[in-house]
């Protein structure tokens, strides 16, 4: 086998010799076959294969179809399907409607010599799409597609990256290598993969475009002489193309949510605020923090469990000194008896050592990656050296539930809420092939693990059946001739080897970018086996297009830094409207390096009108809780307020967004698609739709510049009527406070009083605040359910607030019954507010008319 594939490299490496890129043929189209709806054709190589990369892939077949209205298919894969194809059980595919063409917002036009294909917006002829020019490149390690770009285009998305949410369009690359990256790195793979962008046109419209495909992948945005152009060039896969139409940004992102599924519920509580740290050393000492924020006055709802609860950094298991299992159950024990919640950590790592329960059971079912020798593939993780789960395996998700149940079973032993997944990349220690992870001073009792060294050899499946999208045999799977710039190095330095099977035949090479994807997957259905009617509550670092569907997402190992404070804003905005992601956040004051002051306040305030709200720190950080400076905890204490005072506001847009995909965070020009001169503003956002929220992004700056479209808009915190331009206008700014503004013609639903947790604050009643648009109208949405179940059924209330000029009006669907009541109603307009106070139950519809006899004063709509 390594003769062969030394021979085979030989050969690769004396074509890549001869020729290049340019030199390929590309393939011209026959057989065209069209329906009303589809249309189908082979694709034949139209010359001599220059085999730069690999092998030149002869016979393609091209698959289109006309999927809804707004949602075109369009497929090119190799004729024998066996070529690696996302497994249907990974990201399963929406069902085609079959429209006929003729009913479709966007149109294919095919090109058979050389064979290209365009992409028209149908109602203008736009185009959108253009492969024209640029030959299609199909090998068996590499694929490379262009299309071409209008000038100064507006694109968005490819996520995970920490650089500017509306890309660079010259020289740019996004490199697609899900990656352990410490200080999140500029310009480079980072813990994420989303091959999706959107492109954002102004009036013309807003169109998305979603290459599903798992392999490694650099994409290349370029201007040069002949024009823009965007690049894909993968190592593997098919072309497998969705076209959304839009033509709305948030249409595009609901058509989006259509094919990789719209975001989980997650439960109210999760909207609290969070504090962990890596490195508390006991459980006295996390006990001693809950009573510190107590004594500040800042509520915490979440306490979270970072690697230091472990024996060894084993999963489930307890350091039985520092954090035994009697004190922790006492832990979990009083914070629910207070309302409050713990979330712990599990890495995919598994400790390969005799006599641990895990390893053994999960060495019994047969559930870890094997090397291409048959043996465990091992490396090294938090525990020593390890194996990892094959979450693709049928066992695991058995294995893996049962050792949750165990672990956490409520009687005996730890009743968490939620679990977080880390490393799950899958992130090694070992640096690259040449490592060994052996341990050699501990025994190992399983006489079929026998110590070895990793396998090295390059991965040869065997000849498989036709149609099994397993994959082509003979491949590099270490270091294919063309080379991603993975900022690891080679694709398996740092991180699972690309040589491994996966149980179904498919390599890592393929599946690595969906790792942790998977196992955030089968975590939340451990949590719902554990829990059937309960919402479960994942957090995982690692990401694919989908993840949104099992779990939340935290931006990584970020830095104590302005500039990833501002990068925040950015990855939170690509998440939420591009990727379907929408319980997202950083790590509040930064995870690595010593967290300053008034950057940690910033911070702060800001972190409190995104998704995910909590505060992070490494073990060699300075502790970074709020309470440790009085300027940050009086920031953060009426930051929370305010959060949990809109919390029911922002469980209405997130739940709108697990519904049907409709963003709860959006861009500015997202809200308003006619302002193209806010398509590179990226630190700004709309919480939910009616506020507009603008932090200051300057270091230590005072004051910020904000844009407000050509609109009404309402100072959040003192009511006073503003009118947006169109342009920036300067905002100073004290350190406890943040711009928001409220957006004319919204009703903006609140609770009257905060709370220190979210269990006390679904007692209070409620306030709206109405701030009447340019035409004196408003409307606004609430939707109330239990906060926990799965599935709520009739059990839920979505309710409707339309303000007419001079009475307001709730209608809707009532199905969740409380003693909840409106209390309060402002309008907001002229030199004072106006406020009507009383008692309407939210059980059933009412009509409030608010006349003269109601008080007229000046009014901070949050106090």
């Amino acid at each position: 086998m390594v003769r062969t594939s030394f021979l085979w490299a030989l050969v690769a490496a004396s074509g890549a010799l001869a020729s290049t890129v340019d030199d390929c043929p590309g393939y011209k189209a026959s057989n065209v076959v069209k329906s009303d709806s589809s249309l189908t054709a082979d694709l034949t190589l139209a010359g001599t294969a220059c085999n730069v990369y690999g092998t030149d892939i002869a016979d393609l077949k091209l698959k289109v179809e006309y999927e809804t209205d707004s949602r075109l298919h369009v497929n090119i894969y190799d004729a024998d399907e066996n070529v690696y194809q996302v497994q249907e059980s990974v990201l399963p595919r929406p069902k085609s409607q079959g429209v006929p063409a003729s009913s479709s917002k966007i149109l294919f036009s095919l090109v058979e010599d050389p064979f290209s294909f365009v992409v028209t917006r149908a109602a203008s002829g736009e185009v959108l799409f253009n492969t024209t020019g640029q030959q299609l490149i199909f090998e068996s390690q590499y694929v490379r597609l262009r299309t071409s770009l209008p000038p100064n285009p507006n694109l968005y998305g490819l996520g995970e990256h920490s650089d500017d949410f509306r890309f660079n369009t010259n020289a740019y690359q996004r490199v697609f290598w899900n990656s352990e990256s410490p200080f999140i790195p500029r310009n480079a793979n980072l813990y994420g993969s989303h091959p999706n962008y959107v492109d954002y046109r102004g009036a013309a419209g807003t169109h998305g475009v979603f290459l599903l495909n798992s392999d490694g992948m650099n994409v290349n945005i370029n201007t040069t002489d002949s024009g823009t152009f965007l690049e894909y060039n993968t190592i593997g896969g098919v072309l497998d193309f969705y076209f959304f139409a839009g033509p709305d940004p948030a249409d595009v992102s609901r058509q989006y949510a259509e094919v990789v599924g719209a975001p989980a519920m997650v439960p109210y509580w999760s909207f609290g605020f969070h504090q962990c740290k890596y490195g508390w050393p006991s459980v006295d000492y996390v006990s001693e923090v809950v009573a510190n924020y107590s004594t500040a006055n800042i509520p915490l709802e979440v306490v979270w469990g970072d690697i230091d609860y472990m024996d060894h950094r084993q999963d489930f298991t307890l350091d039985p000194t520092n954090y035994p299992l009697d004190k922790m159950r006492a832990l979990v024990g009083q914070l629910h008896q207070a309302g409050q919640r713990y979330v712990m950590m599990l890495d995919p790592g598994i400790h390969r050592k005799g006599g641990y329960e895990p390893f053994e059971s999960g060495s019994q079912s047969e559930v870890f990656l094997k090397a291409a020798d048959g043996s465990w593939y091992r490396g090294q993780q938090w525990a020593g050296e390890v194996v990892w789960p094959d979450w693709l395996h049928p066992n695991t998700q058995k294995w893996w539930t049962e050792e949750i149940q165990k672990f956490f079973d409520p009687e005996t032993g730890l009743d968490v809420d939620g679990l977080w997944n880390d490393m799950n990349e899958g992130s090694n220690f070992c640096g690259d092939i040449t490592c060994d992870p052996t341990e050699k001073k501990r025994s190992i009792s399983d006489p079929r693990s026998r110590i070895r060294g990793p396998s090295k050899t390059v991965f040869a499946r065997q000849s498989t059946p036709n149609g099994t999208h397993l994959g082509l045999p003979d491949r590099n799977l270490f270091t294919p001739a063309y080379r991603i710039n993975n900022h690891r190095g080679d694709l398996s330095d740092s991180t699972i080897y690309t040589n491994n099977t996966n149980h179904d035949g498919t390599a890592q090479y393929d599946t690595h970018n969906f790792y942790g994807s998977t196992m955030a997957r089968t975590t939340r259905s451990a949590l719902l086996a554990r829990r059937p009617n309960t919402r479960p509550f994942v957090l995982t670092r690692s990401t694919f297009a989908g993840t949104g569907a099992h779990a939340a997402h935290w931006f990584g190992d970020n830095y104590s830094a302005w500039d990833d404070y501002r990068i925040s804003i950015k990855q939170m905005l690509a998440f939420v409207a591009i990727h379907q992601m929408s319980m997202v956040g950083s790590d509040v004051c930064g995870f690595n390096g010593d967290a300053q002051e008034t950057m940690c306040a910033r911070w702060a305030v800001m972190a409190a009108w995104q998704p995910f709200y909590r505060n992070h720190a490494d073990i060699s950080a300075p502790s970074q809780e709020f309470y440790r400076w009085e300027s940050v905890a009086n920031a953060a204490r009426k930051a929370i307020q305010t959060r949990y005072r809109l919390l029911d506001y922002i469980y209405t847009a997130i739940e709108r967004q697990s519904r049907d995909g409709s963003p709860a965070v959006s861009p500015v020009w997202f809200v308003y698609p006619g302002e193209e001169e806010a398509a590179g503003i990226q630190t700004q956002w709309f919480l939910g739709d009616a506020l507009l929220v603008a932090p200051v992004v300057e270091d230590d700056g005072t004051g910020v510049d904000v844009y407000l479209p050509e609109a009404v808009f309402y100072d959040f915190w003192t009511g006073r009527k503003v009118v947006g331009e169109g342009k920036t206008f300067r905002v100073e700014v004290a350190l406890e406070d943040i711009p928001v503004y409220i957006k004319g013609g919204s009703v903006v639903p609140m609770r009257v009083e905060a709370a220190n947790t979210t269990a006390e604050l679904r007692t209070k009643a409620f306030e709206v605040v109405i701030a009447p648009g340019s035409d004196g109208k408003a409307q606004g949405q609430l939707y109330l359910d239990d906060g926990e179940s799965l599935d709520v059924g009739a059990s839920k209330s979505d309710l409707s607030f339309t303000w007419d000029g001079s009475r307001l009006a709730m209608n809707g669907t009532f199905g969740y019954k409380s003693d909840l009541v409106l209390q309060k109603v402002t309008i907001l307009g002229g030199q004072n507010a106006t406020v009507k106070e009383g008692s309407w139950s939210l059980d059933g519809p009412f009509v409030v008319s608010v006349g003269q006899a109601c008080r007229k004063r000046s009014v901070r709509v949050v106090s």
